[in-house]
């Protein structure tokens, strides 16, 4: 037998009714084991543990890996490392406001000459899709592998668009009010025809996709977890 810890998050936090657990289990256990023996441990998963995103040490883990005695596990659902090059990288999990004008001046280099970013917003009222009112926001994250995969991000931008220099990826987490800003991703480069806007639109894209961060919407009618449809391939 071995023994692992299991971090729950977001929506399997609640049905859990626990954040974090240890377990012991037989050696040569695969993930997808784990799957079926959370559910007979917590039968309210049944419906959607095979949806679940696991990871191992955070690092995305598949229905083939086998777990090995004292590793670390998460299970959360589908998301709605440095020394990269000289150039300023902010990558950063935090629950104080962003100042937008001081993250993009640390990134700015004599050699910039344009800055793209994106800011995400606490939208208040949606029209789109299911037309409702949003009181606020809950952001929750797996923070030391969100960490991780914000610098992962930075890197893949940096392999896709050379000319890009100055990058930040910074995420807000906690109660976060309608019209506050929850995310901003910024890109420097010399010159604005050098890929920034493409990068800093592949930024935001890529954290929907890969980042463990959820947010509960807090509305009049009640509240839920917003989830994503991505599943991690392994080369995510």
């Amino acid at each position: 037998m071995i023994q692992i810890t299991i971090l729950f998050f977001a929506i399997y936090k609640d049905i859990v009714g626990k954040k974090k657990i240890s377990l012991e289990i037989p050696d040569n256990t695969k993930v997808s084991d784990l799957r079926k023996h959370l559910t007979q441990e917590y039968p309210n998963l049944k419906a959607t543990i095979e949806s679940a995103v696991i990871s191992i040490d955070r690092s995305f883990a598949f229905d083939e890996n086998i777990l090995n005695d004292g590793v670390e596990v998460a299970v959360f659902p589908p998301v709605s490392g440095g020394g990269l090059t000289d150039y300023p990288t902010i990558c950063e999990i935090t629950e104080d406001e962003l100042d937008i004008n001081e993250l993009i001046q640390e990134i700015t280099l004599p050699s910039t000459g344009a800055v793209c970013s994106f800011t995400g917003v606490v939208r208040a009222n949606t029209q789109r899709d299911h037309p409702h009112q949003t009181e606020y926001l809950e952001y929750e994250a797996y923070e030391d592998m969100a960490r991780e995969k914000l610098h992962q991000i930075a890197y893949e931008i940096r392999e896709k668009w050379n000319t890009v220099e100055g990058i930040v990826l910074v995420q807000r987490i906690g109660r976060l009010e309608a019209g506050t800003v929850t995310v901003l991703i910024a890109c420097a480069a010399a010159h604005r025809d050098t890929g920034v806007f493409e990068a800093a639109r592949y930024g935001i894209d890529r954290i929907k996709e890969i980042v463990p961060i959820w947010k509960k919407e807090i509305t009049p009618q009640g509240e839920k977890w917003v989830e994503g449809e991505y599943q991690p391939k392994h080369d995510d």
